[in-house]
């Protein structure tokens, strides 16, 4: 397997004077030649600078495009552990996340034992002390084994997580969900939603759509996402809770969530990219293709693009969700829900979106890096970064991964952009030589 390759040396760094007078911080083991820095600036904004001077470096790779980003932020991953580590676990997720280039992940309750108290929260903190490679910050659930009936100790939990979510499940009752936005908002924190309506599921497995009809497949209607999150808006106004909602897949819920800000409702919402670069009429018989909230329509992926152009949705999220070989080997009705997605996010989105002039370089990092931070108060670190070959193109290979999950509907996709290394609070956690000798 993968031996740690976490904190193995210190970065000494150099200044450089770029054209514009601004100072940026760049690092020996990076190359000679053709490199753009992103340079945050009131911890909210990302602006393009091109670096004015040729230096001598260890390591030369000729004139090939490089681009140096901030470490990319994930608020929405499944890490598996504790409970479930024969689908991953906190180290090889962790990996995973780096050679993707993130420097911090928040990972998502569905757990055994599920992080609702102090005690059970802290067997999951000890194995993130012990074998995460980046910084992993754990959600709390919102109530006592995300069984949606009795709120989890908040407030003992709430100094050692990111924020509160039932994710992998969405909260039934209305008076439950009130209780948990009041209590949270007392205590300064976020309540992150899956937002699914059991009573409208219905056996459903892929959205009830085109292809679910001339498939003879169960489907899963839009509703059942779009229903909860008016509910939680109406109750985030009126509570005054920061909300966020998870994963949205669908028009209606762009459109929800955009007049709600409009209306000055505390809420920010993410997608994944598959629901930005697939739909429906992209589905194969096969549980690769397999996710909760499903792949829905054209209509619904272009409404997505739009509510990332226009600032609705604040942030793309992974949604990295491994399974094993054989949960993800039974077709579209029998296979687990999920994909992993930490390794492929940026090549896909930058080929797909950034290549196709469809969003720019800069808000791709606004998306990946900086909203996520903003939203969530989690503080930029100058010596988190990440370094990537902007004009490499190669084919999504699962074999290459550091994740346990294999699952992927962007197998064999040609991408560009390739991570050469990831760099979190100083310290080099993912370099590629480093990571092909490994795997080779």
């Amino acid at each position: 397997m993968y031996k740690k390759i976490t904190r193995f040396s210190r970065l000494s760094a150099l200044t450089l004077n770029l054209v514009n007078g601004i100072k940026e911080r760049v690092f020996k083991e990076l190359l000679k030649g053709s490199f753009y820095g992103v340079k945050m600036r009131n911890k909210i904004r990302a602006s393009l600078i091109k670096i004015d001077q040729a230096v001598d470096l260890p390591i030369a790779l000729d004139s090939i495009q490089n681009c140096i980003f901030p470490g990319f932020c994930d608020v929405h991953v499944h890490f598996r552990e504790p409970g479930f580590s024969y689908k991953e676990t906190i180290k090889t997720g962790s990996l995973a996340a780096a050679r993707g280039g993130y420097t911090t992940v928040f990972t998502m309750p569905n757990l055994n034992p599920v992080p609702d108290s102090i005690e059970h929260l802290r067997q999951e903190l000890s194995i993130i002390e012990n074998d995460a490679v980046i910084e992993v910050l754990p959600y709390g659930s919102i109530t006592v084994e995300e069984k949606g009936e009795k709120l989890s100790d908040l407030e003992s939990l709430s100094k050692n997580v990111v924020a509160f979510s039932d994710d992998g499940k969405g909260i039934q009752s209305e008076d439950m969900m009130r209780e948990a936005m009041l209590k949270a908002k007392a205590l300064g924190k976020i309540i992150v939603a899956h937002c699914e309506d059991n009573s409208l599921l219905k056996g459903g497995y892929i959205h009830d759509g085109v292809y679910a009809k001339e498939h003879g497949h169960r489907g899963i209607c839009s509703e059942s996402e779009w229903g909860p999150i008016e509910r939680d808006l109406r109750l985030a106004k009126e509570t005054g809770c920061a909300y966020h909602v998870c994963h949205i897949s669908c028009k209606e819920s762009v459109e929800l969530i955009r007049k709600a800000k409009a209306e000055g409702v505390d809420v920010t919402c993410e997608t994944a990219p598959h629901y930005l670069l697939l739909d429906e009429n992209d589905l194969k018989e096969d549980g690769k293709f397999k996710m909760n909230p499903p792949l829905r329509g054209k209509e619904d992926k272009e409404a997505l693009i739009e509510g990332i152009k226009d600032g609705t949705i604040d942030m793309i999220a992974t949604d990295h969700a491994p399974h094993s070989e054989e949960e993800k080997a039974k077709g579209l009705e029998g296979s687990a829900f999920g994909i992993v997605g930490l390794e492929t996010a940026f090549p896909l989105l930058y080929t797909g979106l950034v290549k196709t002039e469809i969003i720019s370089l800069e808000k791709l990092i606004d998306l990946l890096s900086i909203n996520p931070r903003k939203r969530f108060g989690i503080e930029e670190d100058e010596e988190d970064y990440t370094v990537w070959n902007l004009e490499e193109e190669y084919e999504i290979n699962p074999d290459d991964f550091a994740s346990m999950g294999k699952a992927t509907p962007f197998e064999g996709k040609k991408v560009f952009g390739k991570c050469l290394m990831t760099v979190c609070h100083g310290q080099t956690v993912f370099m590629e030589d480093d990571f092909s000798d490994i795997n080779e």
